[in-house]
């Protein structure tokens, strides 16, 4: 049996990876060729219930399950220039300390440009939560990843030795949003972000779900099918 499908978080579909991390609060579908995620997947706040917050852990690590050859290390970042950017928001899972605290894992990093991560990115995070927030909401789920343009030159960072290769950088990142309302309606957001220092409104950035596919090469919410879902893949949503 597929364990992924058994997971809350791939209700919609889980798109195929070299490994499939299963955490305890959200998935990552890991690509050994780029030594990163290539996609991770959650319910925002999956407890909504539960009011109580814990402090964010920052304890960022390697993430043992992935194989020494293919495994990202604190040391790949160190003087890189780039930030360990999390696709899995810290500010997403925070209930207790043990979920909060497995965002920081290595495997749920991309390198980002710092002013990038720490501004336009984590505006679109906060919009995503406070989609979520909304009293018409019962679910959101946002699968997150990068993108690598190959027609421009790609930047490594970390050293390439007898134990592995340098960690290619994203040229954009992207988020794909499937919210559940509270009559049963889904609906479908994405966004394309170039992994640089950004200035026009998140609205720039909107594009379609069946956009980010072609994109990143990846199938979304494959277990949602029809005309309907279909032409919902298709539409640009606008989050506001």
């Amino acid at each position: 049996m597929d364990l992924c499908s058994l997971r809350p978080e791939s209700r919609y579909g889980c798109p195929a990876a070299d490994q499939i991390l299963i955490n305890r609060f959200y998935l990552v579908g890991y690509s050994y060729y780029f030594r990163q995620a290539k996609w991770a997947l959650e319910i925002v706040d999956p407890d909504k219930e539960d009011m109580t917050e814990v402090k964010r852990r920052d304890k960022f690590r390697p993430d043992y399950r992935v194989p020494k050859a293919f495994r990202a290390d604190l040391s790949d970042y160190a003087g890189s220039g780039f930030d360990r950017g999390h696709l899995v928001a810290s500010a997403d899972q925070n209930d207790t300390a043990i979920q909060n605290s497995e965002t920081f894992l290595l495997s749920n990093m991309s390198p980002q440009k710092p002013t990038f991560n720490r501004q336009k990115w984590r505006q679109l995070e906060g919009a995503v939560r406070k989609l979520d927030d909304s009293e018409k909401v019962l679910e959101t789920y946002v699968i997150t990843g990068p993108i690598f343009d190959f027609v421009e030159s790609i930047e490594m960072i970390g050293k390439k030795d007898e134990d592995g290769m340098p960690i290619p950088v994203p040229s954009h990142f992207f988020k794909c949003v499937l919210s559940e309302d509270i009559n049963g309606k889904l609906k479908m957001w994405a966004f394309e972000m170039p992994n640089k220092d950004l200035d026009e409104d998140l609205d720039k950035y909107q594009t379609s779900t069946a956009h980010i596919e072609q994109r990143a090469g990846i199938v979304l919410w494959s277990n949602l099918t029809g005309p309907k879902m279909d032409e919902e893949r298709n539409k640009i949503n606008r989050m506001w």
